[in-house]
């Protein structure tokens, strides 16, 4: 089980973008809390599409926290086995 985010830049206003999902939902939102993101941020809850798009700032706070850096693909991956294990 854990926590990810990938390592996509995407700009948005005066940040850059990535996107942080986990294993489960008590993972990921523990982390959001654990680095200040509002948990109303969250994208598709409940679904195994569910993350949140984080800054950059957030993102090294992430992996300071211990989540774990993969690529976009991985992510995905791991979003796909996610919704496997749902079925």
């Amino acid at each position: 089980m854990g926590v990810y985010v990938d390592d996509m830049q995407a700009p948005y206003r005066n940040m850059v973008m990535c996107h942080m999902a986990a294993d489960s939902t008590d993972e990921l939102l523990a982390m959001a809390d654990r680095i200040g993101v509002n948990r109303k941020w969250i994208q598709y809850p409940g679904s195994y599409r569910e993350h949140f798009d984080i800054c950059a700032a957030k993102r090294k706070l992430a992996v300071n926290a211990g989540a774990e850096e993969v690529t976009s693909r991985e992510l995905v991956k791991r979003n796909m086995a996610k919704q496997d294990r749902t079925r």
